[in-house]
């Protein structure tokens, strides 16, 4: 290996297992006109025991400069993570009371509160929006959903479990127990997100607690993911158990919305798709609802069909809302 290839190879200048920690040191290399990069080295184990605690995040710059970024790392690391700690305590300290968990890494709750407006209007390209945490959230919830059912009625059929599961981790139902939470308080939009309402819009709450799933997962492993899961689903779990209960998780908002108009003499509503985003693998469809030829609301969601009961459930109670306004 050459000289000048060796000089430009990244070399390894830091190693944590605190998201926070390893963006303080990019940003403090930066600052000084060091190159650097966080790589992270996530476990290969599902459900780790007793807790997740093998994530690595490791920042890494040209070999040339590898020794003056350790000099630098060793002389202001201590000074910066505690001012970044306390930023992260003042700003998300009231969020975690909401929820009742206490992170050992509050950048794992940033990252999850972060939506892909703001990270794609960050032109450092340091921040990492909370996609792949809501995947691993959805995954991590159906897991422990799926358990928990099994052994509340372990005599029921695998139609009602099955039923009873996708409607408790249903988006509609995600948002509005991100709703409970004032989660939108605390989601960190992009600058036109937030213009048009994104602490407000169903899907970006959904998405949002399945990230903070995730989080929560990553901090403090499956018994710590399993504990929140059943603080905030255990009700309509324990609801479950009284088949009445069953039209709880239908959340039906087309059939409604129509019923509606219809003893409103208002005609059928119509659904018109907007716009497709994202990869094949990920895409995510944005459809308008239409009364009597007029777009009354849009929704965003992961098939047409999310997208139309989001749309609907949207219309149906601004409909209702302007109703008792003016019945007042």
């Amino acid at each position: 290996m050459t000289d000048a290839i060796q000089r430009a190879t990244p070399v390894e200048v830091f190693r944590t297992h605190s998201s926070v920690e390893a963006e303080i040191v990019r940003s403090l290399l930066i600052a000084h006109e060091i190159d650097a990069v966080v790589a992270s080295a996530l476990s290969p184990t599902v459900f780790p025991l007793p807790r997740f605690g093998h994530t690595e995040f490791r920042v890494a710059v040209p070999g040339s400069v590898a020794g003056a970024a350790r000099e630098l790392i060793a002389g202001h690391l201590d000074e910066a993570a505690a001012a970044e700690v306390r930023r992260l305590s003042e700003n998300l300290g009231p969020l975690e009371q909401r929820i009742n968990y206490s992170f050992r890494d509050l950048g794992l709750l940033e990252h999850a509160l972060t939506h892909r407006s703001r990270a794609h209007e960050d032109a450092s390209g340091g921040v990492i929006d909370n996609e792949s945490l809501e995947f691993l959230g959805d995954a991590v919830l159906g897991f422990v959903i799926a358990d928990m059912l099994f052994h509340q009625f372990p005599t029921h059929s695998e139609g009602y479990k099955s039923k009873v599961k996708a409607g408790i981790v249903s988006s509609a139902a995600l948002a509005r127990l991100a709703e409970d939470i004032n989660l939108g308080d605390y989601v960190l939009l992009g600058r036109g997100e937030e213009k048009t309402g994104g602490r407000r819009k169903q899907a970006i709450l959904a998405d949002g607690f399945e990230a903070l799933i995730a989080a929560v997962y990553l901090d403090g492993g499956i018994d710590g993911a399993r504990d929140f899961i059943l603080s905030k689903f255990g009700p309509l779990i324990e609801a479950a158990g009284d088949r009445a209960a069953e039209a709880v998780f239908t959340d039906d908002w087309k059939s409604e919305l129509q019923e509606w108009l219809q003893a409103e003499g208002r005609g059928l509503p119509q659904y018109r798709l907007a716009r497709t985003d994202g990869p094949d693998h990920r895409k995510r469809f944005t459809l308008e609802l239409l009364v009597g030829g007029v777009v009354e609301g849009q929704a965003e969601g992961r098939s047409k069909k999310d997208a139309e009961q989001r749309a609907a459930r949207i219309v149906l109670e601004k409909l209702r809302d302007g109703q008792r306004a003016t019945d007042t």
